[in-house]
């Protein structure tokens, strides 16, 4: 149905709120690229060290992503979107003033509850409360904090790593700015109004989406949200593995292990490390992950006008098939140790191929494919198996690098992108343009 300007307005407002979620996770994902020259030092980091440091935010991730599932699903998304921020904030506090490494991993690893927590939810909240007809577009938004949270963190960076050792403590202790933002916003969001329908609030669900969309637009929800549930058994992981919800889940796997797996972000974390291997000093290391940013930026930007117009998988095939190419190319240049502009140039298209595909619509699809009545607990399964493949990536680069050279890695990354161009090719059907529940027909393994 059409809609207002102000009903438009309204709803993108909420999603950008609950899209902050996906500034702490760019926070965090850059943070640590900045900071790993100086952690090298203080810790005296070995391969298997620096690889475990970098991925014990995934550990984090995958415990958050089982607790946001119960709490969002007991007593609500906004809720859990609190929690999140304050276990963020207080971990950003605590990685600063790290006496050790044992307490900096711990620490670390609470930031990732309170990352793994807003990677699930605020997508998932956004997909809720978003029309059929703006969705992929709301959605993205949440990839679109992410990296900015990547750029304004990578600027940061930049300008601190030249007040001395100590960088690192300033690095990780402003996290605390952008999470208590976060706490704040939060506070004005209504309630995702289907987790309201579903819990039997339904004269509340009915104002929010009434101010979404207008009364029809409420009517046609609710009517659709009761049906899905009709019937409906109590939500455990079990009802996941039912023929009928099969299909949908695995997918949802798929995607999300493609995305970490795909490669890139080895180049986001591993910045300094890549360019150092081709002769960049430490102050080439650090302007090229400010560049990796605003790349990062402009193409997420216009992914965002797209995913709605072309659609879900073109832009997804598109990717995976680029990303092939360029890492053969950028192995090449690593193994020939080419000059670091002529890489740069190569890095930054792979990102760039990366931020209007991979990167903004896999978590559209994670967020649409899913029925109600499994939405919660197979969203936390699929971002519990992305966080769980970001974690064997990251870790594995430095002794991978320090095995077989920088280059060796990204020819495996070029195989891995090239089988995903055929999962997503055979396995992932067109989303655009269908409400949630539209979508329970085109997953379900009927």
């Amino acid at each position: 149905m059409e809609k207002n300007t102000n009903n438009t307005r309204y709803t993108f407002l909420i999603s950008f709120i609950s899209a902050l979620g996906g500034y702490l996770f760019g926070f965090d994902f850059a943070v640590i690229s900045g900071a790993l020259p100086f952690l090298r030092e203080v810790f005296a980091l070995n391969a298997w060290w620096e690889g475990f440091l970098t991925g014990s935010l995934a550990l984090g991730c995958m415990l958050g992503c089982m607790l946001a599932g119960k709490i969002a699903d007991k007593h609500g998304r906004r809720p859990a979107l609190m929690i999140s921020a304050l276990v963020f904030a207080l971990s950003s506090l605590g990685m600063a003033f790290s006496s050790n490494l044992s307490i900096f991993i711990v620490m670390r690893l609470i930031a990732g509850i309170g990352v793994g927590m807003a990677s699930m939810l605020s997508p998932m909240y956004i997909a809720e409360v978003s029309p059929a007809e703006i969705r992929g577009r709301n959605v993205s938004i949440n990839q679109l904090t992410i990296v900015i949270g990547i750029l304004i963190t990578n600027l940061v960076n930049y300008q601190l790593s030249s007040i001395g050792t100590e960088a690192w403590r300033w690095m990780f202790g402003l996290g605390v700015i952008p999470s208590l933002t976060f706490f704040v916003g939060v506070f004005w969001l209504p309630e995702s109004p289907r987790w309201l329908i579903q819990h039997g609030k339904i004269a509340l669900g009915e104002s929010i989406l009434t101010k979404i969309g207008g009364n029809d637009f409420a009517q046609k929800t609710i009517h659709d949200v009761e049906k899905s549930l009709e019937n409906v058994q109590k939500e455990s992981f079990k009802l996941l593995l039912k023929v009928d919800y099969r299909p949908a889940v695995l997918v949802g796997i798929g995607l999300a292990v493609f995305q970490q797996l795909c490669g890139i972000n080895v180049v986001f974390n591993y910045t300094s490390t890549i360019f150092e291997t081709v002769g960049a000093n430490l102050d080439r290391q650090l302007f090229e992950t400010v560049a990796i940013g605003a790349i990062n930026l402009i193409f997420t930007i216009f992914a965002m006008n797209k995913v709605d117009k072309i659609g879900r998988k073109p832009l997804m095939l598109v990717g995976s098939l680029g990303l092939s190419v360029l890492y053969i190319i950028i192995a090449l240049l690593l193994k020939n140790h080419a000059d670091p502009r002529v890489l740069s140039l190569f890095v930054l298209m792979a990102i760039s191929t990366y931020a209007c595909s991979l990167a903004p619509v896999t978590w559209v699809l994670i967020s649409e494919i899913f029925p109600n009545k499994i939405r919660g607990k197979a969203s936390s399964i699929a971002i519990l198996a992305l966080w769980a493949a970001y974690f064997v990536l990251v870790f594995t680069f430095p002794i991978l690098a320090e095995k077989l050279g920088t280059f060796g890695p990204f020819w495996m990354y070029a195989v891995v992108c090239f089988a995903g161009f055929w999962f997503i090719k055979l396995k992932v059907k067109e989303t655009k343009g269908k409400t949630l529940e539209e979508l329970e027909d085109v997953f379900l393994g009927h």
